[in-house]
């Protein structure tokens, strides 16, 4: 890319990451989880985001293609894994599309007080996705606006929503007991599980700006800088606005779908702060899902590139080297899960909706485990390359730091799908079953994907690292 075509600043970096990680509607279901959750944001910060966020760091600045997580793990691990985390990565997109867009008419209906029907809703669920997918047409350089705007947009929701539920419990007492033994975790409990995959999904995303690199003035620089600042930043605000919603709205009456906006409707009732706030509110889901759609399209277009995806997410490549064929697909598929509600079922037209969005989720949790011995193959079969930044523990404390993330993710995954006690089977079972489904058609899908490549690429060794270096050498 030519040094006259515009830039992403470094703010705008920054801005990136809280955009993509930072999910407003995931503050409500952490603060479900009651005062709990300030012990297992701390811990998981210190055992999950810290190494995570390093290693991305360290990735992203070393190895700057725009496939991101799926270049990494196809280096470290060759084209196998390559293959089966793309899927990973991009089935969970469509579906969490579709799960925010059923959001709108919803929060539409409080803020005009009236109820849409399901024609209407289906219309204005429909608008949200391809609103989406024409953001997505554009470059990231060109989005500066979105990204900027959606961040600031999140910060303050989330702020005044903490602020709010803070001044709520100085005027109306606390609605959730504040006793210090309140914050203690109930290790002993079997659900306590269930808040990994809640806490750990709203880390997800730190990879995305790592798919930006062409679109960055400095991204050596740039990357690890706006990882561990825009990392500590987030855990704050979700801390503040979890706290806020806690002291407003007792934690087993939290919904976790709308918790935030009831929990400021109860502040505030049906106020011109209300309004503002959801409408507000709406925006991200914008700004967040087009964030998204950058990482998204680019693994699932280089990807295919390699014959690891369907060539339709590789097809109609913009003037400016967008992937509309991805972004198309994403739209399309999300709108056919949408029209599931049609469907003249209860079971179908809600139920399975919401099982496979649980489930999508699974495979994004899914996507990261190989990440972490793909980090470890590239540290040793390329220990010659140049590496900007470093993730900082060495040895057998470095193998810890990477096998605990990896452990957690398999528990978050475990308590999301598998029934650990008899009230769960009803829930649990069939998204089991769609897990297990979707994972086989993620074989077939790389299977399928890879006809016609004349060799598969086991991943880098230290003779095609070596070579590769000299190559790159030679251009230089």
């Amino acid at each position: 890319m030519s040094d006259s075509k515009k830039k992403l600043s470094f703010l705008t970096v920054i801005s990136t990451v809280i955009c993509v990680v930072f999910v407003c509607e995931a503050a409500a279901p952490a603060a479900a989880i009651g005062n709990q959750q300030f012990f297992w944001w701390i811990f998981l910060i210190l055992t999950f985001l810290l190494p995570y966020g390093l290693i991305v760091a360290e990735l992203g600045t070393t190895y700057d293609g725009e496939g991101g997580i799926y270049d990494w793990v196809r280096d470290g691990l060759g084209d196998k894994w390559g293959a089966r985390i793309s899927f990973y990565y991009w089935v969970n997109y469509p579906f969490w599309i579709a799960s925010l867009a059923t959001m709108f008419p919803d929060i539409l209906g409080m803020v005009f007080g009236v109820s849409f029907e399901l024609p209407v809703a289906l219309a204005i669920e429909l608008a949200f996705v391809w609103i989406v997918y024409l953001m997505g047409r554009s470059k990231a350089a060109d989005s500066e606006w979105v990204l900027n705007g959606g961040a600031l947009i999140k910060v303050a929701v989330a702020v005044i929503v903490g602020a709010l539920g803070i001044w709520y419990a100085m005027e109306n007492g606390f609605a959730s007991d504040m006793s210090p033994h309140t914050f203690l975790p109930e290790l002993t409990n079997v659900n306590a599980l269930g808040y990994l995959s809640i806490i750990i999904f709203n880390f997800m995303g730190f990879e995305v700006i790592c798919t930006m690199t062409d679109d960055m003035a400095d991204p050596k620089k740039d990357i690890p800088k706006a990882i561990i600042t825009g990392g500590l930043a987030i855990a704050a605000i979700y801390l503040f606005a979890g706290f806020g919603i806690g002291a407003a709205v007792p934690a087993d009456q939290i919904d976790p779908d709308y918790g935030m906006i009831y929990a400021l409707q109860t502040m505030v009732g049906d106020s011109a702060i209300f309004k503002i706030v959801c409408i507000a509110f709406l925006i991200t889901l914008f700004a967040n899902m087009a964030a998204w759609s950058f990482g998204v399209n680019s693994v699932a277009r280089y990807a295919a590139e390699h014959g690891n995806m369907p060539k339709v997410f590789a097809s109609m490549i913009s003037k400016d080297d967008m992937p509309n064929g991805a972004n198309l697909v994403n739209a399309v598929v999300a709108s056919l899960v949408l029209a599931l509600q049609l469907v003249p079922i209860e079971a179908i037209s809600e139920g399975i909706f919401w099982m496979l969005f649980g489930t999508s989720v699974v495979f994004l949790l899914l996507t990261y485990i190989p990440m972490f011995p793909a980090f470890l193959n590239l540290r040793k079969n390329d220990p010659n390359r140049e590496r900007v930044f470093t993730f900082p523990f060495k040895g057998a404390f470095m193998k810890v730091a990477i096998a605990v993330p990896c452990i957690e993710l398999v528990l978050a995954i475990i308590a999301t799908i598998v029934p650990l006690s008899a009230e769960e089977v009803p829930e649990k079972v069939p998204m089991l079953i769609i897990f297990f489904v979707l994972l086989v058609i993620g074989e077939v899908v790389r299977i399928w994907s890879a006809r016609g490549r004349k060799e598969e690429y086991k991943g880098l060794t230290p003779e095609l690292a070596a070579e590769r270096l000299a190559a790159e050498a030679e251009e230089d």
